[in-house]
C-alpha cells in the first residue's frame, strides 16, 4: 500500500471519470481523500486535460512532484469514442443545451458518412465551441454564451490522425477519433453535420487514451478511494 510520502513525491493516477462529474470535482475529491487518509495538511493534485461533465473516461491526475509533468501529459495524443446524432444541432454542440435546429437527413447515405471522415483527417483549422472554457478578454467563452453575448472566436490548428465510423444506426453515428491536444470533439460533430449538408451534435463521448495511458487501466474515483487506508487515528 502506498504511503503519504509516495503521494507527495509524485504519483500518476488513471481515473475513469463518471458522467456528470466535472474534472475539477474529481481532482478535489481525490485530493481531499488523500489528505484525510494520510493526515496530510497540503498536497498538490492536478489533472492533465479537462473532460466535459457529459463525457466519461480517462483523466490523468498527478500528485505532489508529478504535477510538474502535467504539461507533458497534456500535449500527448488523445483517443476518443462516442456518438454523433445527425439531423439536429444544439448551441453547445452536445446535450448540455436543448436542440435549437433540425435538418433533413434523407440525402445522407452510409457511403457519404464514411467518405466525409476523410475531409477531417490531417491538420485542420477548428473553431472551438462558444460553450467552452477557453479565455477571451479575461472571461471564459461559456460566460459570454450564457449571458447571450456574441464574441469572436479564433480558429486553432488541430490534427486528427484517425477518424473512423464504427457503427451507423439511423441518425446515431458511433466513431473513434485519435487527435492532438486542443481538439474539440463537439466541434468535430458540429462541423461533420455541416459538411453532410445537415446538422449534428455530440450525444456520447468517452476518452479512452492519453499517450500510453489507457482508461482500461484506470479506476473510478470511488474505486481509487477504496484503495486508500482508513484515516489514521492520532
Amino acid at each position: 500500500m502506498k504511503t503519504g510520502e509516495d503521494f507527495k513525491n509524485g504519483q500518476v493516477l488513471l481515473i475513469d471519470k463518471p458522467l456528470t462529474w466535472t474534472s475539477f470535482q474529481a481532482v478535489n475529491k481525490l485530493r481531499w481523500s488523500i489528505r484525510q487518509a494520510y493526515n496530510i495538511k497540503k498536497i498538490k493534485v492536478g489533472h492533465a486535460g479537462t473532460l466535459d461533465p457529459l463525457a466519461t473516461g480517462l483523466l490523468v491526475i498527478c500528485t505532489g512532484k508529478m504535477t510538474k509533468q502535467i504539461n507533458t501529459f497534456q500535449g500527448q495524443e488523445k483517443e476518443y469514442t462516442g456518438t454523433f446524432v445527425l439531423g439536429s444541432t444544439t448551441p453547445s454542440y452536445d446535450l448540455e443545451t436543448e436542440i435549437n435546429e433540425t435538418f433533413p437527413t434523407e440525402h445522407i447515405t452510409e457511403d457519404l458518412i464514411h467518405n466525409t471522415t476523410e475531409q477531417f483527417t490531417g491538420k485542420t483549422e477548428q473553431f472551438p465551441p462558444i460553450f467552452s472554457a477557453i479565455k477571451k478578454e479575461g472571461k471564459r467563452l461559456y460566460e459570454f454564451a450564457r449571458a447571450g453575448e456574441t464574441v469572436e472566436i479564433n480558429s486553432r490548428q488541430v490534427e486528427i490522425t484517425k477518424f473512423e465510423i464504427t457503427n451507423i444506426s439511423g441518425n446515431n453515428i458511433d466513431f473513434r477519433v485519435i487527435c492532438s491536444k486542443g481538439t474539440y470533439i463537439r466541434s468535430l460533430a458540429h462541423d461533420f453535420g455541416k459538411v453532410l449538408k445537415s446538422g449534428a451534435h455530440l450525444s456520447v463521448l468517452r476518452r479512452t487514451r492519453i499517450g500510453d495511458f489507457k482508461v482500461e487501466d484506470g479506476l473510478t474515483p470511488e474505486e481509487f478511494i477504496a484503495t486508500l487506508p482508513e484515516k489514521e487515528q492520532n
